[in-house]
């Protein structure tokens, strides 16, 4: 699976335009349907964050899908929809890589003159850049405190689960008579 990586600074111009980091739009290329075919995504604004978010289309599907575990009429099913489809906005990068930000995620994300593209995985955002520093020094300190580690990922041995430690001990001749032809007598 094709992952965003990294955090990039990109400038901000005064139409709301921004170009997508080289590296992002290989992988959103890689993502798509038709990897020959123009870089497309979902933006919308993050309903957790100060941030919006970017999705590939084969994402976006997969995360409208678990909306299916509600009942269509239910209150979570109107608030969970309107939280991932009411402000989403598919949009596709122009020939030099810039995608256009509506003046709603502008100020959603408090965005200026430079933006911070951050990698999450399958999904990046674009943040304001003092709030994208905060937002990732945030996320490594709960980890740490709550000793977060990748369900199913490799683990590193800890004291509490290291093998227990060989003894080493001597050991002991063979029983029984000396073989012949030894210098024993």
């Amino acid at each position: 699976m094709t992952n965003f990586l990294g955090s990039h600074l990109n400038r901000l111009d005064a139409k709301g335009r921004v170009s997508v980091p080289a590296m992002f739009r290989s992988s959103l290329r890689a993502l798509a349907p038709n990897p020959e075919g123009s870089v497309t995504m979902i933006l919308r604004p993050s309903h957790t964050r100060p941030c919006i978010e970017a999705w590939p289309q084969m994402m976006f599907d997969r995360l409208a899908q678990s909306l299916n575990r509600y009942d269509l009429f239910s209150p979570e099913y109107e608030d969970m929809s309107t939280a991932i489809y009411g402000n989403a906005y598919p949009t596709e990068a122009d020939k030099e890589g810039r995608i256009v930000l509506n003046e709603m995620m502008v100020a959603h994300a408090g965005l200026t003159d430079n933006v911070v593209f951050m990698g999450t995985g399958p999904i990046f955002q674009i943040w304001e850049p003092a709030a994208a520093k905060l937002r990732a020094e945030e996320a490594r300190q709960n980890a740490s405190a709550r000793g977060l580690t990748l369900p199913g990922g490799p683990r590193l041995p800890s004291a509490a689960t290291a093998s227990p430690p060989i003894a080493h001990t001597e050991m002991a001749p063979p029983a029984g008579p000396a073989p012949t032809g030894s210098a024993a007598s």
